[in-house]
């Protein structure tokens, strides 16, 4: 009986994870929303995700070289875009406290982050070890909720 208990609650704390799907299998207006977004960037890839009973649909893009990211609601509304930016255009205190949390590693990539009205800011660090972890901060440089 405990073993099934751990194994259970085991279960409950993995995220869901991705599934691969391509643009046809995707609901209409999914579908819609996707061509609407891509009309000038490059389609990269597309994945389903199913987490506390609801769905989304990350769009991977590319954009002037830059990656963009769009999560989609099953109505093909815009939750969520993950925009590569260079660190010198994000404000100061999140620039300074996302090298801050770098320390002597190297920061490969920096995204905004956009939920509605809200912004914040997420880095790839490279690790001295050569180990990539992930670091998100508020534009005031206080660790993103998340984080």
């Amino acid at each position: 009986m405990k073993m099934i208990l751990v194994v259970a609650l085991f279960a409950a704390t993995v995220p869901a994870a991705e599934k691969t799907v391509k643009l046809e299998n995707l609901p209409p207006a999914v579908q819609a929303a996707v061509k609407e977004q891509t009309k000038n960037s490059t389609l990269v890839g597309l994945s389903t995700e199913k987490e506390k009973g609801k769905t989304t649909y990350e769009v991977e893009t590319k954009v002037n070289s830059k990656s963009r990211d769009l999560i989609l609601d099953q109505t093909g509304a815009i939750l969520e875009t993950e925009d590569e930016v260079d660190i010198d255009t994000i404000p100061a205190a999140a620039k300074a406290a996302l090298q801050k949390r770098a320390g002597a590693g190297t920061i490969t990539k920096v995204e905004k982050l956009t939920a509605g009205s809200s912004v914040s800011y997420e880095a790839a660090i490279k690790t001295k070890t050569g180990k990539t972890t992930e670091a998100g901060v508020n534009p005031d440089g206080t660790p993103h909720k998340e984080d």
